[in-house]
C-alpha cells in the first residue's frame, strides 16, 4: 500500500509539467515585449498592430501600461561625463560612467544650468558615488562646484563653439588660421596647442582690436566680434582642455561622445514616433538611457 506522502509526490509530478504562469504575469511579459519593440526596434504602432494582430487602441493601451522597473545602482568611484540634451520641448540632464558604459543619473529639467550640475553631484554623493573627474561641454562656471575635482572640457564642443563663430569657411586670414588651429585640438598636446594659439593671438592682436562705427547706435564697436568670441572661448576653456593629460592614471575621456552617441539614438527613435504624449516620451527616453526594459 502506498503511503500518503508517496501519493502526494505522484500527484505533484503529474501536475508540474502542465503548470502555467498566472495570466497577469504572462500579460506583463507581453507588455514588456511590446515596449521593447517600440523603443529599441523602432517599431511603430502600425507595425505592432500587424505583429500582434491587435487594434491600434489595444497597442496604445499596452504601451501606456508599461512601467519601467526600479534601477539598482552600484556606488563606485567614477569619471562623470555630464551633459544635457533637448528632445522636443523637454530637456534631459544625464551623468554617465564612460568606463562602465552606464548612465547613473537622469533628470528632466527646464534647461541646462549650474543647478543641474549641483543637483546631480549632490544626488550621486548621497548614493555614495565618488566623482574622480568630470567631463563637460563648457559650463566652466560649474568649476567652483567641483573645486578640487579635475574638470575636462569636451574637445568636440570646443570645436563647435569656435566653428559657430567663424564658420567652416572663414574669409578672413585670421579666421582661416584659427580654424586650422582648432582642427588640431584632438591631435595636439597641451604644449603644442597652447603655443599655436598664443602665437596666433599675438599675431592678430592689433587686428582684433579694430573698431567700426555702429550705424544703429552711432558708437564704435569691435569690427571682428565673431572672431573675438571664438578667441575668447578658447582662452576661457584653455585651463580645462588638457586635464586628461595631467591625470593619465584616471583615463579621462576628452569628449562627451559616450553620451552624445546615446542622445543621437534617442532623437532618432523619438522622431519615428510622432505625436507622443509628454509622459510617454519621458518614459521612452529614460528606457533608452537605461539601455533595457
Amino acid at each position: 500500500m502506498e503511503s500518503l506522502g508517496e501519493s502526494k509526490d505522484t500527484n505533484a509530478s503529474a501536475v508540474l509539467p502542465n503548470f502555467k504562469l498566472p495570466r497577469k504575469e504572462t500579460f506583463f511579459q507581453i507588455i514588456k515585449k511590446i515596449w521593447f519593440d517600440f523603443c529599441f526596434r523602432y517599431s511603430t504602432v502600425d507595425t505592432l498592430k500587424d505583429k500582434y494582430r491587435k487594434s491600434e487602441r489595444w497597442i496604445r493601451n499596452q504601451l501606456a501600461l508599461y512601467e519601467p522597473p526600479s534601477r539598482v545602482l552600484v556606488p563606485r568611484a567614477m569619471i562623470a561625463v555630464m551633459d544635457a540634451t533637448r528632445v522636443g520641448s523637454e530637456w534631459f540632464f544625464v551623468v554617465r560612467d564612460p568606463h562602465q558604459k552606464e548612465n547613473v543619473y537622469m533628470e528632466v529639467v527646464q534647461y541646462e544650468s549650474t543647478f543641474c550640475y549641483q543637483n546631480a553631484l549632490e544626488t550621486l554623493k548621497e548614493k555614495s558615488f565618488i566623482i574622480k573627474a568630470i567631463v563637460g561641454d563648457g559650463k566652466v562656471a560649474v568649476s567652483w562646484l567641483f573645486k578640487g575635482t579635475p574638470l575636462q572640457m569636451c574637445h568636440f564642443h570646443q570645436k563647435q563653439i569656435v566653428i559657430r563663430c567663424i564658420t567652416l569657411n572663414p574669409l578672413l586670414p585670421a579666421g582661416i588660421e584659427l580654424l586650422s588651429i582648432i582642427n588640431t585640438l584632438t591631435t595636439s598636446s597641451e604644449k603644442e596647442f597652447t603655443v599655436q594659439f598664443t602665437n596666433w593671438c599675438v599675431k592678430w592682436e592689433t587686428f582684433l582690436k579694430e573698431k567700426s562705427l555702429n550705424e544703429k547706435t552711432g558708437g564704435l564697436s569691435y569690427t571682428h566680434r565673431k572672431l573675438r568670441s571664438g578667441r575668447d572661448s578658447i582662452k576661457r576653456h584653455l585651463p580645462y582642455l588638457f586635464t586628461f593629460e595631467r591625470y593619465p592614471e584616471l583615463h579621462i575621456p576628452n569628449t562627451t561622445n559616450s553620451l552624445d552617441g546615446s542622445f543621437t539614438k534617442i532623437k532618432n527613435s523619438i522622431a519615428i514616433h510622432a505625436g507622443l504624449a509628454r509622459e510617454q516620451k519621458i518614459k521612452m527616453v529614460k528606457t533608452l538611457l537605461n539601455g533595457k526594459v
